[in-house]
């Protein structure tokens, strides 16, 4: 970082990396207690339930980061796919267990199925390609960003066969 510019914290990038850290300390939590004496207690699928869509929103916002400058607005389709997730897994989870031949079905499915399927499976695919699609413009690299990543790529090439040369020497 140069001299002449101040440091500047980037907040998104520390929260995403916090949250991707508890989420990840929740899943392991889940996962860990299926090795109690007795099976899993009741609120472990909870943590699980909560500590998935929180490492995908995690990982996403770290991958879409631009600095300081944050995600943008891939902050709003990503908060919606935070909470589609988290709603459908904490759905299916609190919804009695109660399917049978009578039971009404969804698109063919049953109801916590039809949730976890078209709710979990299918939402997040068809809203994250649109939102990327509708910023990528803004959220890519820039050809000034490229041009950059070119001249780094050029200078540290360079400087290996030099080193190279002055090894042979």
């Amino acid at each position: 970082m140069s001299a002449d510019r101040p440091h500047r914290i980037d907040l998104t990038r520390r929260a995403a990396r916090v949250t991707l850290v508890l989420a990840t300390c929740a899943i392991a939590g889940g996962y860990a207690a299926a090795f109690m004496p007795g099976g899993a207690p009741t609120w472990a699928p909870w943590l699980l339930a909560i500590g998935i869509p929180a490492a995908l929103g995690g990982i996403m916002a770290l991958g879409a980061a631009r600095g300081s400058a944050g995600i943008g607005k891939l902050k709003f389709p990503f908060a919606f796919v935070f909470v589609v997730l988290t709603s459908g897994f904490c759905l299916a989870l609190g919804l009695p267990a109660n399917e049978g031949l009578q039971s009404t079905l969804w698109l063919g499915l049953p109801v916590r199925a039809a949730i976890i399927i078209y709710g979990i499976g299918l939402l997040p695919i068809v809203v994250l390609p649109v939102a990327y699609a509708l910023t990528f413009d803004t959220q890519t690299l820039s050809q000034t960003d490229i041009d950059r990543v070119r001249e780094l790529a050029a200078a540290r090439t360079l400087a290996a066969n030099e080193a190279s040369q002055e090894a042979h020497s």
